[in-house]
Order: C-alpha cells, then structure tokens, then sequence
C-alpha cells in the first residue's frame, strides 16, 4: 500500500505542476485524501485539466469520485486504452457557486493498466478535484 501512496502523491505533484494550479490548504481541498484505496488523488484543480494513471488491479472494484464548485459545471469523461469498450459515458456535475458537489460513478471490477480522464470546465475559475478508489 505504501507503493500507491506514493504514486498518488507523485502524481498529484506532476498534475499541479504542470498544469499550473495552485492547491488549497487541507481545509479548503475539495476532495480529501482516499487513503490506502487511493489509485489517484486530484486534491484541487482550476480549469479544464485531467490526469492519467496505470495500476489499476482487475481482481478489485473500481470507483471515481469528483467534486467542484464555482458556478457552473464540468464534464468527465474517461478513457481505459487496454478495454475501450469499458469506456464509460461521459458525465456532467453541475458545481454550485459557494458550496461544493460531489458524484460518485462506480465502474466495476475487471478493470486493469492505465486510463485516462479529461475535466472540461464550463468557465476557467471551476475548482474541481477528484479521486479514483480500489478498495481492497
């Protein structure tokens, strides 16, 4: 477990790096930490964005969580280029000025390797965050 610790935090470093976002102090994030079940954590991001990860483990269900707020909505779509037909329908969330939203989108077990999300902002201030979970 300690092993995908450290791939979220990796990760999440890279994403603000290099799409230039800035993160929230803890009280501020969107989405808290998921813990040892985390495939990947998106903290905070402003704008349209996405990420990318590998690990998924085909023996362990598979949910995504997202969260933003700002006045208007962003829509989520995923791609998993090892099962495209997995591929689940693009989503939208509507995401409240003040107060943030949340969506949960099981995508099952069976799911293994890398995939893919993109994050379309309806306006470039949308804060959102996500993460993505194998509980085991």
């Amino acid at each position: 477990m300690k092993h995908k610790a450290f791939t979220v935090a990796a990760f999440t470093a890279v994403l603000a790096l290099g799409t230039g976002a800035g993160q929230a102090s803890a009280a501020d994030e969107l989405i808290g930490y998921p813990g040892p079940d985390g495939v990947i954590w998106v903290p905070e991001v402003t704008g349209s964005s996405g990420f990318v990860s590998g690990g998924l483990n085909a023996h362990l269900d598979t949910s995504t969580t997202f969260a933003c707020e700002g006045g208007g909505s962003i829509e989520v779509s995923f791609h998993f280029p090892n099962q495209p037909d997995r591929d689940p329908a693009p989503f939208s969330l509507t995401c409240p000025q003040d107060t943030p939203s949340r969506i949960t989108v099981p995508l099952g077990t069976g799911l293994s390797g890398s995939f893919g999300a993109t994050v379309t902002t309806s306006s470039p201030s949308i804060r959102w965050g996500a993460v993505v979970v194998q509980p085991e």
